[in-house]
């Protein structure tokens, strides 16, 4: 059969406004049923998530809700925010206002401004920090695996426990007073100490597919470790590090609010939930005289407080539908 008869209308039509005619498209090694193939697959896609999401718990929907929210207004919080995120008014602690809708801190800068800020600011670095502690801890659990009791297993189980014995928020206090509190340093101090939970779990979960048949066979093929890692044993453990990536993400998050409030976390004057907890918390004590005073430190800890909730939701959803039990 010619090749050129494998070509469907619609791929002859896309061809020719590009400017190829059918030939040049045969000759390229075109395959009608991996058309096929590739547009069943993009409809399965869509099929199963509008199937997943219609038999989602309404928690599950309401966490996905909201981290849907929090993601638009981090990235378009230039537009949302009413005014800048560093702009100084001479209103120190004005009260809740149509122009203020939230007042203004000590400073006179408009809170609603920075907790919209703050989501791009507190839940990007987690995000950023999350992904760099897998990357390290999960190659590296995945590698101590298939090294299995040997030597590299032994000396990165052994670091592992070492630095897991030391409270990782006293380790990321005293590390960042030495190296200085900036969000580079904040960022990578903090992936490396969540890295080593991460190598905890991908290593136990990668024991039980190093020793599979189809590892074992493309160890035989000759294949490099990077390959094993990623295309054999990777795509067979990634329900369990989806969930952990919720997880992990809830505990960065809340470290990095943590250290914010502390004064070492993200530094002013950007935007930060935790640093604007402490900023406003001398607001409390004006509860007697002007309750929405007294609630203006509730609103960052509230954000902060929704989205773990929420995220807590949506990683217990998943666990269930990967887990393969029923209601």
């Amino acid at each position: 059969m010619n090749k050129e008869d494998d070509i469907t209308p619609s791929a002859e039509a896309e061809l020719a406004d590009q400017g190829f005619s059918k030939a040049d498209l045969a000759n390229q090694g075109y395959s009608a049923a991996a058309e096929v193939t590739q547009i069943r697959a993009r409809r399965s896609f869509r099929e199963n998530l509008w199937r997943g999401l219609k038999s989602a718990p309404p928690t599950a929907l309401f966490g996905l809700i909201v981290i849907s929210l929090y993601v638009f207004f981090a990235l378009f919080a230039p537009l949302l925010a009413p005014y800048g995120e560093a702009e100084i008014f001479d209103l120190s602690y004005a009260p809740w206002s149509d122009e203020f809708m939230f007042g203004t801190d000590q400073l006179g800068r408009d809170i609603l401004s920075r907790l919209i800020y703050g989501a791009r600011n507190t839940v990007g670095i987690a995000f950023v920090t999350t992904m760099i502690a897998f990357v390290i801890g999960g190659g590296l659990g995945i590698t101590a695996a298939i090294n299995n009791g040997g030597w590299l297993d032994n000396l990165l189980s052994r670091s592992v426990d070492v630095l897991m014995a030391i409270p990782s928020l006293i380790f990321a206090l005293i590390l960042l007073s030495m190296f200085g509190a900036n969000t580079f340093n904040l960022i990578m101090i903090i992936a490396v100490l969540d890295s080593t939970r991460v190598f905890r779990i991908a290593r136990a979960v990668s024991l039980n597919v190093v020793v599979m048949d189809y590892v074992e066979a493309a160890r035989l093929r000759g294949e490099r470790l990077a390959w094993i890692l990623t295309r054999e044993i990777l795509p067979n453990i990634m329900p369990p590090l989806v969930a952990e990536f919720g997880l992990r993400f809830c505990f960065v998050f809340l470290t990095i609010a943590a250290l914010s409030f502390l004064g070492v976390g993200i530094q002013p004057p950007t935007a930060d939930w935790g640093s604007m907890v402490r900023e406003t918390a001398g607001l409390i004590q004006f509860a007697e005289y002007d309750l929405t005073a007294a609630m203006t430190p509730m609103l960052p800890a509230a954000a902060i407080a929704l989205l773990t909730v929420a995220v807590n939701f949506v990683v217990d959803w998943f666990l269930h539908k990967s887990s393969g039990l029923k209601d």
